[in-house]
């Protein structure tokens, strides 16, 4: 009976004792968040900028953007309280001008996204930092700031010259996405009708003299040559700022899984993108279902574009697109794991650059919910924070550290034209 009491007595003790509880998935998200807020790969502001308000923002108020839905469009995803929202530490904010311009109305369109960038940046010193390093971007993070680097979407914003690409980078720009859209005199993109087979001679020297300056290669957009060209020639880390896995959805924007296996010798990172149409599969093949469907409606209504859009309108009425999820973002993330590896995965949402994020992460306010679903799947907190911000981190370190050891290397002189002697 002794024993029987003993048991008895501890086992109400035990009962009686608070369990430690296990943290839940958003709680583990919250301290990586927290430890290592998200560096993020590419938003579009500069360009919504220059859309919506033609540069002219001195009377614009980036605390709170949801006023500015307008008949035509929604309201922005980005603003000062949402970015806190989203536990948002460090940006690249894309100063993007369209690939369809003459190259020297891009270069003079370029510095002008460069100049409201800062000028947005300056307006807000309390919220925003302008960071030209790494070691600026652990200023602004320790100040509570929100880090704001810049980087260039489209090798048409050097002009097909190497001294605007040292200029730009002058200017404070710290990646260069090789292409955009459209294949350049230089490199192919995904998009495009191939011409080079990847990079040329001067395509190459490009990498090399970003490689020397210390300015970040970007992938995203350009060929699956053109990527392992790139690599071929790089001599520091490489990024993808806003790009998903091809074997998850297979869009030319994504990257394949010969590109993720060299990632690790590299360095580099893919910043994986929040973009529904290169997250869903079922979404893209919805796409291009409808793309089909206007090809036969306006072979049937020639000369009839109200017939057309009409029937266009019954078909997307009983035809609804499919909505991406933050799972499906998720998935991309544990592909890019499983080929490449922890180290080799950040965020790149392409924010106030499309209609919307997947549901639930619809604006900038939503990168918890992603973390979140992260650690549901068994991430921990250590790989959150790579995820997040440190890998990101590591990789422009050493894209400097490698500028530094170049110091006496000489600028590289070659032009474009040199690929057709």
């Amino acid at each position: 009976m002794r024993h029987f009491a003993l048991a008895t007595a501890a086992l109400a003790i035990a009962l009686a004792s608070p369990a430690v509880a296990k943290p839940t998935p958003e709680e583990i998200a919250a301290a990586a968040l927290e430890a290592a807020p998200v560096w993020d790969g590419h938003n579009d502001v500069p360009y919504a900028l220059r859309e919506r308000f033609g540069n002219v923002i001195n009377d614009f108020d980036f605390v709170d953007t949801l006023d500015t839905e307008t008949p035509e469009t929604k309201a922005m995803h980005t603003d000062l309280t949402r970015l806190h929202q989203g536990h948002l530490g460090a940006q690249f904010w894309s100063v993007y001008v369209s690939a369809s311009l003459p190259e020297p109305e891009a270069v003079q369109q370029t510095i002008e996204q460069i100049d409201v960038t800062k000028r947005l940046v300056a307006r807000y010193p309390d919220a925003m930092q302008l960071a030209l390093t790494a070691d600026d971007v652990e200023r602004a993070l320790k100040g509570r700031k929100i880090a704001s680097l810049m980087g260039m979407e489209g090798g048409q914003s050097i002009g097909s010259s190497l001294a605007v690409l040292r200029q730009m980078y002058a200017l404070g720009a710290r990646y260069m996405t090789l292409t955009h859209s459209k294949t350049l005199s230089w490199a192919d993109s995904a998009t495009d009708a191939p011409t080079h087979g990847g990079l040329t001679d001067f395509g190459r020297d490009v990498v090399r003299e970003m490689n020397r300056l210390g300015m970040l290669v970007d992938l995203s957009h350009v060929s699956e040559a053109t990527m392992h060209d790139a690599l071929d020639v790089a001599q520091a880390p490489v990024i993808f700022s806003h790009s998903g896995a091809r074997a998850i959805n297979g869009h030319a924007r994504n990257v394949p899984d010969s590109v993720l296996a060299r990632l690790p010798e590299n360095g580099g990172v893919v910043m994986v993108v929040a973009l529904p149409g290169f997250l869903s599969e079922e979404q893209r093949n919805w796409f291009a279902a409808r793309s089909g469907e206007e090809a036969r409606l306006k072979t049937l209504w020639q000369g009839q574009p109200d017939e057309v859009a009409a029937q266009l309108a019954k078909w997307d009425a009983t035809n609804p697109t499919p909505l991406a999820t933050v799972g499906q973002m998720a998935d991309h993330i544990d592909h890019i794991r499983d080929i490449a590896g922890i180290d080799h995965i950040g965020i790149g949402g392409d924010y106030d650059g499309m209609p919307g994020g997947p549901v639930g992460m619809e604006d900038v306010s939503g990168y918890p919910v992603l973390f979140a679903e992260l650690a549901r799947r068994g991430y921990s907190q250590e790989d959150l924070e790579k995820i997040a911000s440190r890998n990101v981190m590591r990789v422009l370190r050493a894209a400097e550290a490698f500028a530094v050891s170049q110091a006496d290397a000489l600028p590289i002189e070659s032009t474009v034209s040199a690929d057709a002697e």
